[in-house]
């Protein structure tokens, strides 16, 4: 018996039976379905967050004060919080080998007031190189100057949501004074608008000032509280850690054998880490969601089951006109394919027009890979053939004098 008479009569099996046979699709349907949502969920996240990394930067280089705490998270002591100097900032933006550019960093919480408007948020002192190290780019005004810096000058550049908070009636902040707490500070200048992230932080929450004003004017401290840098490209950030890491320790005179008393991460490192918990996540929705595919397989063994019997006279009738064990194998085995293929196609469309909703309703970031549409198609296919495997087998072995008698 040829392939196309076998596909025929599977076909008029399938249609003989429309409701049974839907039904038994239905397992198959939502399993394809729930895996191709539940990956591009997870691929969506990892995506997005690798697009957020590299929006601040995927070459950045943040020194902290403190040796490593690692898991445990031991407290740190008040030198070891007081570790990083400007000596460290003048010594790394000095000597280094692989820097594109160098900011130290201080930062402190207050209120922003200006007129009968009043916004809390936190202040951040850096240098004018914190534009090119978190990719920020001035929109109105200018970046503050090297003159403010070395004068302590009481300037500022603020992103969107400052502005929208102290100036809502849209008059232009640059060369207006708004306190900071009681200080008097002018705005030089205004961040184009970058907008939230995956993981919802205002990113135009953001209020820039010369470091040596923050440490001088708000802190009153000599320390900083951690060193912002930009490997030149991505591709040599292990070595400008390297290189950052030896400056350090020659200018705290750190011995060889003592461990460093600063941590030093990078932008990379944070993302294989979390690409590497999004991965975990993914595969853990993907196999939560494969299990309705199981089901949906345990459901097609035992529809193949049902058919079996109640055409057993119909088997032993073609077995006794020449039909053999392997005709009868494969027409099953057809049948069982077919439904778990039909199935697999409907749940590919159901899951991604089940992606575009996500993604449309609840904004979640999604990314339908292609990978995942064959791998669902495959697993459906696979799926098919296991569970109808042994129903068709026990077909394919009854006896056909038994068969015709079967009532």
């Amino acid at each position: 018996m040829n392939i196309a008479n076998l596909f025929k009569i599977a076909l008029r099996a399938i249609a003989s039976n429309k409701m049974r046979s839907f039904l038994t699709m239905l397992g198959i349907i939502i399993g394809v379905a729930s895996v191709i949502t539940m990956l591009a969920i997870g691929q969506g996240s990892k995506l997005q967050i690798k697009k957020n990394i590299s929006e601040m930067g995927s070459n950045m280089i943040m020194i902290h004060p403190g040796a490593d705490r690692g898991p445990g998270g031991a407290r740190m002591s008040a030198d070891d919080a007081q570790s990083l100097t400007l000596t460290d900032f003048h010594n790394i933006e000095e000597q280094n080998k692989y820097l594109a550019a160098v900011s130290p960093s201080v930062s402190s919480g207050g209120q922003l007031i200006y007129g009968n408007n009043n916004y809390q948020t936190s202040v951040t002192g850096v240098s004018r190189g914190y534009l090119t190290i978190r990719q920020l780019k001035i929109e109105s005004g200018d970046m503050f100057t090297e003159a403010d810096i070395k004068c302590a000058a009481k300037v500022c550049v603020v992103g969107k949501t400052i502005v929208d908070n102290l100036f809502p009636e849209g008059s232009d902040p640059v060369g207006q004074v708004v306190r900071f707490n009681k200080i008097p500070v002018r705005v030089v200048g205004v961040l184009k608008s970058k907008g939230y992230n995956s993981m919802g932080m205002d990113q135009d929450n953001i209020v820039l000032m010369p470091y040596t004003t923050v440490m001088k004017r708000v802190l009153a401290q000599n320390y900083l509280q951690s060193i912002y840098a930009s490997a030149i490209t991505e591709e040599i950030t292990d070595l400008a850690i390297k290189d950052v890491t030896a400056i350090l320790r020659e200018g705290h005179k750190l011995r060889e054998g003592d461990d460093d008393d600063f941590t030093i991460r990078s932008q990379e490192e944070i993302s294989s880490m979390l690409t590497s918990t999004m991965d975990m996540l993914t595969l853990l929705l993907g196999a939560v969601a494969g299990i309705s595919l199981v089901v949906g397989g345990i459901g097609i063994m035992n529809i193949m089951y049902v058919s079996v019997t109640e055409r057993t006279r119909e088997i032993g009738l073609r077995m006794s006109v020449g039909a053999r064990g392997v005709d009868i194998l494969s027409q099953f085995l057809i049948e069982a394919i077919m439904i778990s293929v039909t199935g697999g196609l409907i749940g590919v469309l159901l899951g991604m027009g089940a992606s575009a909703a996500v993604e449309s309703v609840v904004k979640w970031p999604i990314s339908v890979q292609p990978w995942t549409v064959m791998l669902a198609f495959a697993v459906c296919t696979f799926t098919g053939i296991f569970f109808g495997w042994y129903p068709a087998k026990k077909a394919a072995n009854l006896d056909p004098i038994e068969a015709i008698r079967y009532e």
